[in-house]
C-alpha cells in the first residue's frame, strides 16, 4: 500500500499536527518538535513537508486571520484529512506489526563493545 507510506519527518509533522489541533501553524509545529523531540527543525524544511502532503491530500490548510506583526498575511493552519487519518493508522499499523515480529530475546541481548 505505498500510496499510504509516511517518511518518517512526515509523521512525526503530521502527528504533531493532531497533537496542536487548531493550532496547528508553521511556527507552532516547529516549536512544538522542538520541545517533543529536542530535535531542531529548519522551517524550510517544515513547509516542505506540509506542502507535500499537502499535495498527497494527507493535509489541509486554512488561512487565519492577518496580524500586525506579520504585516497583514494570514497565519496558515494545518489540519488533518480522512485520507492523512488512513495514512496514519497504516504508518501505526505497520510500526506495531513490525515490533511484534521481532522476537523478545532479540530485543534483550546485550552487545559487546
Amino acid at each position: 500500500m505505498k500510496k499510504y507510506q509516511l517518511g518518517e519527518f512526515e509523521e512525526i509533522v503530521i502527528l504533531t499536527v493532531g497533537i496542536l489541533y487548531n493550532d496547528a501553524c508553521g511556527i507552532s509545529i516547529k516549536k512544538e518538535i522542538e520541545t517533543r523531540l529536542k530535535r531542531k527543525v529548519s522551517m524550510g524544511a517544515l513547509h516542505t513537508a506540509l506542502k507535500r502532503m499537502e499535495d498527497k491530500g494527507y493535509l489541509r490548510s486554512r488561512d487565519g486571520e492577518g496580524t500586525e506583526e506579520r504585516a497583514g498575511r494570514p497565519k496558515k493552519y494545518f489540519e488533518i484529512t480522512a485520507l492523512g487519518k488512513k495514512a496514519m493508522e497504516y504508518s501505526k499499523n505497520t510500526r506495531n506489526e513490525l515490533w511484534s515480529a521481532i522476537p523478545k530475546v532479540a530485543l534483550q541481548m546485550k552487545f559487546q563493545g
